[in-house]
């Protein structure tokens, strides 16, 4: 990969959140953008994981590998399904010297707790990654992706947000899933002001389709492995380029 796309983000901006639906890939790609950042500079890369609204595919899963590749986790244990709040988060985002990614939790009610740093999060600093994968059944057509990003953005206060195509079933996604999934993205968007910045694709079929998409192409890698991510459940696992374990 070149990391050049990488260098270009932290060049223009301090600051990254994802959001998205439910499902969508928001928690292994805020992983895999601070893991990436790791790899091109020597400030501190801090993850804050401000999932609430679920008890599984969360970054404090994997806290410890993430702390060995150098990330400075933040989380907050919860009891049951009461909210609490990361402490540090605006402390981290202000800071100039340390580059800042939030995980937010899918659908609005994961938003609504972000909206009280809107006036950090709509600066001229920060990038909001709206991530789609329309594989996933709430982003089976433009009018779903249009309520999921207003209901979002309504409760978050988000002004801007840029897209992330994460079309993907899986550990067995093909190429033609990744380039199909895309194309559909793009037809849905068409007749839009909107435009996809960035692309995902897992790591072992990168070089597959780097020369079918038009868009900047990021290879990533999953973090957490759960039995139904597998089409095949008695698939063995490989080890992840740049050293990362998918057992």
């Amino acid at each position: 990969m070149d990391k050049n796309i990488i260098r270009d983000l932290l060049a223009k901006k301090k600051n990254f959140v994802f959001i998205g639906e439910a499902g969508s890939g928001k928690s292994e790609l805020t992983m895999n953008f601070a893991q990436l950042m790791t790899e091109v500079t020597d400030k501190p890369v801090h993850v804050f994981d401000m999932d609430q609204t679920k008890g599984m595919f969360r970054t404090r899963d994997v806290s410890e590998l993430l702390e060995e590749m150098g990330i400075i986790v933040h989380s907050q244990k919860q009891l049951l399904d009461a909210p609490t709040l990361v402490p540090g988060v605006i402390e981290t985002l202000t800071d100039p010297d340390s580059y800042t990614l939030m995980d937010i939790g899918g659908n609005e009610t994961g938003a609504r707790m972000i909206g009280q740093f809107s006036h950090v999060l709509n600066d001229e600093n920060t990038c909001v990654f709206f991530v789609i994968n329309t594989y996933r059944p709430w982003s089976k057509d433009i009018m779903s992706i249009n309520e999921t990003l207003f209901n979002i953005t309504r409760v978050s206060r988000i002004k801007k947000v840029n897209i992330i195509s994460n079309p993907n079933l899986g550990l067995e996604t093909t190429p033609e899933d990744v380039v199909a999934g895309n194309e559909k993205l793009k037809e849905m968007l068409k007749d839009s002001d909107t435009e996809i910045d960035y692309v995902c694709v897992l790591s072992d079929i990168y070089d597959e389709v780097k020369e079918r998409v038009k868009e900047p192409l990021i290879p990533v890698d999953i973090f957490i492995i759960y039995p139904w991510l597998m089409r095949n459940p008695g698939k063995i696992i490989p080890e992840g380029p740049r050293g990362l374990s998918m057992r």
